[in-house]
């Protein structure tokens, strides 16, 4: 979760809400990374978590994780936890609660939607005050500037 948040701040730093994400193989080993790029991408899929699957899948030449682990700054959103379901990820770890779009917990629960067809484990809560902080600190520079 730390190489996440080390992430989540190249995001913010380049104007992006700080999240990043990390996967991890069933060894340990560091598969892939992302941070937002919706705005540098211009791409509305840009999430960190859509970017790790997608490399994480490239690196393993196979759509399905379910050997891997997601570590996540932030609680997925709908787009993201759909994603998540659909690569058969083993594990997620996410640092804090979305209390607006968060849909593994917070808001919905895709992974134990009827319309899941995988059960995921999650793992919520992990480095949550160094994760809230630094959103909380982002959105508050963000109002600020805008000020």
């Amino acid at each position: 979760m730390h190489h996440a948040l080390e992430l989540a701040k190249i995001a913010g730093d380049a104007g992006e809400v700080p999240v990043g994400a990390v996967i991890i193989d069933s060894n340990g080993n560091l598969l892939a990374e992302g941070e937002n790029r919706k705005e540098r991408d211009t791409d509305p899929t840009a999430h960190a978590e859509v970017i790790a699957l997608r490399a994480a899948a490239k690196s393993l030449q196979s759509w399905r994780l379910h050997q891997c682990t997601l570590y996540v700054t932030l609680e997925p959103c709908p787009m993201c936890a759909g994603a998540i379901v659909q690569a058969r990820l083993g594990t997620l770890v996410y640092g804090v609660d979305d209390t607006k779009t968060g849909a593994i917990r917070t808001v919905i629960n895709i992974p134990a939607s009827p319309a899941s067809n995988h059960r995921l484990q999650v793992v919520g809560g992990i480095l949550e005050s160094a994760c809230r902080q630094q959103l909380q600190a982002w959105f508050a520079t963000r109002r600020r500037q805008r000020n």
